[in-house]
């Protein structure tokens, strides 16, 4: 039964958190609900299977490894710049509230000082994951509001690596002193900048060398190992040669690939393992959770969740208010934040690893989780109305809070400027000649495309160019295809093509479908997946896609007339050239877009 250990706590592990997992999800509830309690489940809290725990752990230790690559990997400097203002003195005031208060409970509990203010700084995170998704199910991940939540949590985000790093450093040493303390934190600033050197000048140069010779390759099995490899690699290393925690170095690897021109293809392709251990990381998490310790101290649970979900938000509030945003803003991004996740529970590990958390503190971080990730979506849902509420308020309020309608009228005008954007997938003859008609006409085509040098050649040009595979949901979120008036998918094979309209009807109702067939025969495969419009043919396929968007965009029949003899002399030229052999190489137009060679018909 012991060889076997390994393969029955994956699979008892795996099946609880799918079952409840999808039970969470129908009733509208975050999945990582569903995997806490299938961890409570399987646990030794419980009556029937029990998986095992150091298994379980070592697990664990993956996954926070991958969900610190997706953060790094995921962190835009720029994208904060644009609400620094604002997130950085909110989520630095907000985590030092929230410390502050959680310290207090701890102490009122009859806890020391060091798990006081480790507990303390645990309920200050929220979850990445659940924001975002709260963001995206109520359509204001683009908005000011989604804007500014996203660079306050990342501010709260890096906040929490440097607790991280420190952690160990701090609670290590056996001496009190100033001179000690302040030789721990010397040291790890040393580590720190040493590894920061090594991390940007070195790696940030080697990494993008490697993978770039990888992707000549034009192998996915070999594109997702070298991630997988890099992440782990650096993680490990960083812990062995530096001293850090490999959390930190698998977020300075995920930085490093997500500044090349590799990131979305990174985010996308090449880790289909990082959900999977993420979901056993919270499952082991869950195996933590003893339900009787609350039982025995109710008030505890209820100072915790009055800290997490009132007192956070209340604090976020009055931060945006006094910053000089309007209600709509601070509600919206008090409420989103008003809960905890992923990082809260890594800092209870390294709580407990470091023995400084009594008994319960972890339960009561998991727990607190749990219901905070339960009613967080429904308490986003009441913004409008809490909103509705103060502007029914007194003029009192009116007053201290003028510029509500103002950042009301910035938010509408970035839906505006998204409603002019269109995603092109696949850059061969076909998508060059839409994409123009579309700049021509006052559209800004985003262009998906899987091979690495045609992305090259087209951000050279100085178009909008995402290097990655259309298949993969991340990459059209990054290309826009939930804000974008038409999608066009013009060189990925049929099967693969009828899969992008589906994940982008899913996305987007209203996004226009253009899709290209190469035989008429699956041209009824993608309509029933989504598609307005499917076109056959190789130069029949550019007129009838001009004429379409040319009447789309309101032009003459003159218009329409010279953009035909246009794309006669463009497109049928280019066929004719390529159609010479007979097989014919468009490296936007192949196999999944990735530039694969072809059988066709002639033109």
């Amino acid at each position: 039964m012991h060889e076997s250990a390994f393969i029955v706590t994956l699979t008892g592990s795996l099946a609880a958190a799918l079952v409840l997992g999808f039970i969470t999800q129908r009733l509208g509830l975050s999945p990582i609900v569903g995997y806490l309690l299938a961890g409570l489940l399987v646990g030794p809290y419980t009556p029937g299977f029990v998986a095992d725990r150091s298994l379980a752990n070592e697990f664990a230790e993956i996954g926070v490894i991958l969900l610190m690559f997706g953060v790094g990997l995921h962190f835009h400097l720029k994208d904060l710049l644009v609400v620094r203002n604002i997130a950085v003195t909110g989520a630095l005031c907000q985590s030092a509230f929230a410390t502050m208060c959680g310290a207090l409970a701890g102490r009122t509990f009859g806890w020391p000082w060091n798990a006081s203010l480790v507990f303390g700084l645990a309920l200050s995170v929220a979850s990445t994951v659940m924001l975002t998704r709260v963001l995206v199910d109520n359509q204001e991940l683009h908005t000011q509001t989604g804007r500014i939540a996203i660079g306050w949590l990342v501010v709260e985000d890096i906040f929490t690596v440097i607790v991280l790093v420190l952690l160990p450093s701090l609670f290590s040493t056996t001496t009190s002193d100033v001179f000690s303390v302040a030789k721990v934190f010397g040291l790890a600033a040393a580590k720190l900048v040493a590894l920061g050197v090594f991390a940007f000048i070195v790696a940030g140069r080697l990494i993008p060398r490697i993978l770039n010779g990888v992707a000549a390759t034009q192998s996915r099995e070999l594109f997702t190992l070298t991630i997988l490899v890099l992440a782990l690699g650096i993680a490990v290393g960083s812990a062995l040669a530096f001293g850090v925690s490999m959390a930190l170095g698998a977020f300075l690897a995920g930085m490093i690939v997500g500044q090349s021109e590799f990131s979305f293809r990174a985010a996308s392709d090449a880790l289909p393992m990082r959900d999977a251990f993420a979901v056993l990381f919270f499952v082991s998490m869950g195996m933590l959770f003893d339900p009787t310790t609350l039982m025995k101290s109710p008030t505890q649970l209820l100072s915790t969740l009055s800290i997490v979900v009132f007192g956070k938000p209340i604090a976020a509030f009055l931060i945006a208010t006094l910053l000089g945003y309007g209600s709509k803003i601070a509600i919206g991004v008090a409420v989103a934040l008003g809960q905890i996740g992923e990082f809260s529970l890594i800092l209870a590990i390294v709580g407990d690893q470091l023995q400084i958390f009594p008994a319960g503190a972890t339960s009561l971080i998991i727990a607190a989780s749990v219901v905070s990730l339960t009613l967080n979506p429904l308490l986003y849902r009441s913004a409008a109305w809490l909103d509705a509420a103060l502007a029914q308020s007194p003029g009192v309020w009116r007053r201290l809070n003028p510029k509500t309608d103002n950042l009301d009228l910035s938010t509408d005008h970035l839906k505006e400027a998204a409603a002019y954007r269109a995603v092109v997938v696949g850059y061969g003859p076909v998508g060059r000649t839409v994409a123009r008609l579309l700049r021509d006409g006052g559209i800004e085509p985003i262009i998906i495309e899987i091979n690495l040098e045609t992305t090259r050649r087209v951000r050279d040009e100085g178009h909008h160019v995402i290097y990655g595979d259309a298949t993969h949901p991340d990459v059209l979120e990054a290309a826009g295809i939930r804000t974008a008036v038409a999608l066009i998918v013009s060189g990925p094979s049929s099967d693969q093509a009828a899969e992008i309209i589906r994940i982008s009807r899913h996305m987007n109702q209203n996004v226009r479908v253009l899709a290209r067939s190469y035989y008429l025969r699956e041209t009824g495969m993608m309509r029933n997946a989504g598609a307005d419009e499917v076109f056959a043919g190789e130069g029949e396929v550019a007129l009838a896609m001009t004429e379409y968007i040319l009447t789309f965009l309101g032009a003459t029949p003159e218009q329409i007339d010279r953009g035909r003899q246009r794309v006669r002399e463009e497109v049928f030229r280019i066929s004719e050239t390529e159609a010479q052999g007979t097989r014919i190489t468009s490296p936007g137009d192949g196999e999944n877009g990735r530039g694969s060679s072809h059988n066709l018909p002639r033109a």
